[in-house]
């Protein structure tokens, strides 16, 4: 390592604590769990356990800060979104200083531009929210529809890009007039407990946001308790149907943002090289392939498949990989040693297959080794009914396959349980309009990676999960509609 991950841990890590209301909690009913280093296999700290008592106090702080904070005035909720957009931008350097700790994603990749666009979005959403006029009959009559927040919400958030996950979350929910508690993940709780620390710094009253961490009896206990009014989770679909089990007990509504293994389209007459650049960027190297929208399906037209295949090993095998904390590098370790048995399970899968390994397929040793670093990984003649096609891995491992015909790659593309999202490489408009409108997704890229703006809205269908995040249907989430009916003689 180029940097002394203890020293610096030391430094600007925050004490491990829950947040409710405005006091940090260290001590808790049901113990701690460790938080390891992914770079360097070393422990960062013990994480406190919310047990049912700390959730109680919690959603009791955030029910007695909801009357208020909803009936604050919608020019002042503005105002405060604003300060903690740029409380995020005074305090970006030190929070990529503990992502990149405690998550492993590198220094010079790891922005936080998309949390502060989610506040400066929904800030704006703030006082825009204008509600319904409805045309009434047989009678005449004052017939109108408000836009109220639920109350409080749980939201369960996931460790790769804390911040910018618990981000997509908060800032419509108390756009709208809601409160919020949040469960940090097990795998990145300090980012989390320090960005609640900053939204009461920016101004935001204390119980309007709280953060409590643990497993998942912790996340158990939020969903169930009587008060919270909805839940949002990211995460995957297997923990997502023991969500909406318990959330079924008591009718609490769900929204769940879930994987994915999203299908990358290359037609014949694409640009090659932005497209093999893309492919393997955003499959292999990025976050270490951990990102619920990457394109780690590549179907390639049979006429240009073995030139991508080589742009795609090329830029694969490009990489700096190492410590997170040295600004020249580009890729990092994936999060934990249980993600490494689990990517290199399917990359032994994939090698006792029929499909051919083109670069990677290792663990990095030497002076890595002591982390969690994962070579990028590319198997190409990848069968698309194969556990490696079908299933997805969470890490650099991409899966290559050749089609002929658009409705070939139509089928093979949207033949998986998920819908998340899909990218479509071609010149002809027409095709990419066509093709984009059969996909089976939530989100399509053309000739491109999407920006993930706040004002698009972010989501996926099938076993990708149900609701969206991003855009007014990002706010619509977090209200329910009233109707109100005055006759008028």
């Amino acid at each position: 390592m180029t940097t002394d991950h203890a020293a610096l841990a030391a430094a600007v890590l925050p004490e491990p604590a829950l947040l409710i209301g405005d006091e940090l909690v260290t001590k808790t009913s049901s113990g701690h769990f460790d938080r390891v280093d992914p770079s360097t296999g070393e422990l960062l700290g013990r994480i406190p356990i919310a047990g049912q008592e700390e959730v109680d106090r919690a959603v009791a702080a955030a029910k007695a800060a909801f009357p208020a904070w909803r009936r604050v005035p919608a020019d002042r909720r503005r105002q405060l979104m604003f300060a903690i957009a740029q409380a995020l931008r005074d305090h970006e350097d030190e929070l990529k200083q503990i992502i990149a700790l405690e998550t492993g994603t590198p220094l010079a990749v790891n922005r936080l531009a998309m949390a502060i666009d989610q506040f400066e979005y929904y800030g704006g959403w703030s006082d825009k929210f204008e509600g319904e006029l409805i045309t009434s009959y047989p009678d005449r009559a004052f017939d109108y529809v408000a836009y109220e927040p639920y109350g409080v919400i749980g939201a369960l958030i996931t460790w790769n890009g804390p911040v910018i996950n618990a981000s997509m979350k908060i800032a419509p929910a108390i756009a709208a007039g809601n409160t919020v508690v949040v469960k940090s993940p097990e795998l990145g709780p300090y980012a989390v407990v320090r960005f609640g620390q900053i939204l009461i710094e920016a101004g935001l009253p204390a119980g309007v946001v709280n953060i409590v961490s643990g497993g998942p009896e912790t996340g158990e206990a939020i969903i169930r308790h009587p008060d919270i009014r909805k839940v949002s989770f990211t995460g995957g679909p297997a923990i997502a149907q023991k969500v909406m089990g318990v959330a079924a007990e008591s009718l609490t509504p769900v929204c769940l943002e879930l994987g994915g293994k999203s299908a990358n389209i290359v037609f014949e007459d694409a640009d090659l090289e932005k497209a093999g650049q893309m492919a393997a960027l955003m499959s292999t190297i990025a976050s270490s392939g951990q990102g619920c929208l990457y394109p780690t399906r590549l179907l390639v037209q049979d006429t240009v498949y073995d030139e991508v295949l080589e742009r795609v090993r090329a830029v694969a095998e490009s990489p700096v990989i190492g410590d997170p904390l040295d600004a020249t590098v580009m890729m990092g370790p994936v999060i934990s040693q249980g993600a490494v048995d689990r990517i290199l399970g399917y990359v032994e899968g994939a090698r006792a297959s029929s499909a051919r390994l083109v670069t990677g397929g290792d663990r990095i040793g030497g002076d890595l080794g002591r982390g969690y670093f994962v070579k990028p990984t590319v198997f190409a003649d990848v069968d698309h009914t194969s556990t490696l096609a079908q299933e997805e891995v969470f890490g650099p491992v991409l899966a290559a396959m050749p089609f002929t015909t658009e409705g070939e790659a139509l089928a093979k593309a949207n033949n998986t349980r998920y819908g998340l999202a899909a990218y479509i490489h071609t010149r002809d408009l027409a095709r990419a309009h066509r093709v984009a409108g059969e996909l089976e997704a939530g989100y399509i890229g053309v000739n491109a990676f999407p920006a993930m703006t706040a004002s698009a809205p972010f989501g996926g269908t099938k076993y990708s999960g149900f609701g969206r995040e991003g855009g007014r249907a990002g706010i619509e989430e977090f209200v329910h509609h009233k109707n109100v009916y005055i006759p008028l003689g």
